[in-house]
């Protein structure tokens, strides 16, 4: 994935937007609450940060490629940066990002979760 294809992925999911900052960083939000970071490695490759399950944070961080988040790990949030595809590839990121959007979704207050359709049982 580069960072075309993932802008252009997370701008097909519902009551999003886009912002460039923390140095560069396309960050994507749901309702105003990130739920992807994404910019290129120090090698020019594509990085990956979302939002995962206690359980998936548990797994990938131990995967190749993958690493608690810096700056979000450290806090004891549950994000994974994903910074090469050898445990991850494409289609299951993409699955990832889905799920960062639902968990992310899911922290929005229920009256803004109907206004916005996206309640979730």
């Amino acid at each position: 994935m580069d960072i075309e294809s993932y802008n252009a992925f997370c701008g097909e999911l519902a009551h999003t937007t886009h912002v460039v900052q923390w140095g560069g960083s396309h960050v994507w939000k749901v309702a105003g609450k990130v739920f992807a970071i994404a910019g290129e490695n120090k090698d020019g490759g594509f990085r990956c940060s979302f939002k995962v399950s206690d359980l998936a944070f548990d797994i990938l961080k131990e995967q190749p490629g993958c690493q608690g988040a810096p700056h979000l790990a450290s806090r004891g949030m549950k994000w994974i940066q994903r910074f090469s595809d050898e445990a991850v590839d494409d289609e299951a990121l993409k699955d990832y990002l889905r799920e960062s959007y639902r968990l992310v979704s899911l922290g929005l207050t229920k009256k803004l979760q109907r206004e916005l359709g996206l309640n979730q049982s």
